[in-house]
């Protein structure tokens, strides 16, 4: 006799790519409750990239910007927790939809010598940055973009000796465009 052999059927697991999202979160701007998301995050352990906070146009209303790295996993459990807080109003992974990202940064680096100070000049212009206090010995720079245009200018200013550095962490803004698209498909 001849026994039959049956075969199980797994499910593929889907692929844990860890990868930076862009989780944006709208809450009530009430006392505590950037002290209750952060505590949140310490607590299962995960790491914040960038954070940043800001009232809306409703004033009781605020928005925070949080990046984050994770699976799509952590990045799901993240997105459950936030929603169980009481102040959270609305919680969205914007990574995959259109969206503008920006941030800000304000760099000091030494000048040295007048050649030094022509190549800083030149890297500013390039940069569309603009030089926003002038010393004897640095510059202190503002330039404002996305996280990779900020650090190749850091990049590129680190031989001249950089005095100190303040970011402001990641504004993003989904793309007017992208809410139509995903609006129509909505109706659909």
């Amino acid at each position: 006799m001849a026994e039959e052999i049956k075969a199980l059927k797994v499910r593929p697991q889907p692929k844990s790519v860890v990868r930076k999202h862009t989780i944006v979160v709208r809450v009530q701007h009430n006392f505590g409750v950037l002290a209750r998301i952060t505590g949140l995050f310490a607590g299962r352990g995960y790491n914040i990239e960038s954070l940043t906070v800001g009232r809306t146009q409703e004033p009781d209303v605020a928005r925070i910007t949080i990046v984050v790295e994770g699976d799509e996993r952590v990045i799901e459990q993240i997105i459950k927790q936030l929603r169980r807080l009481i102040e959270t109003l609305r919680v969205r992974d914007i990574t995959d939809t259109p969206h503008i990202e920006r941030e800000l940064a304000l760099i000091k680096v030494y000048t040295g010598d007048e050649k030094a100070r022509d190549e800083i000049m030149r890297l500013v212009q390039i940069f569309r940055a603009k030089v926003v206090d002038v010393s004897m010995d640095s510059y202190t720079i503002e330039v404002t973009g996305d996280t990779e245009k900020i650090e190749a200018l850091i990049d590129l200013l680190r031989p001249f000796g950089l005095k100190d550095i303040a970011r402001t962490g990641t504004l993003a803004l989904i793309r007017e465009s992208a809410k139509q698209k995903l609006s129509k498909h909505q109706q659909e």
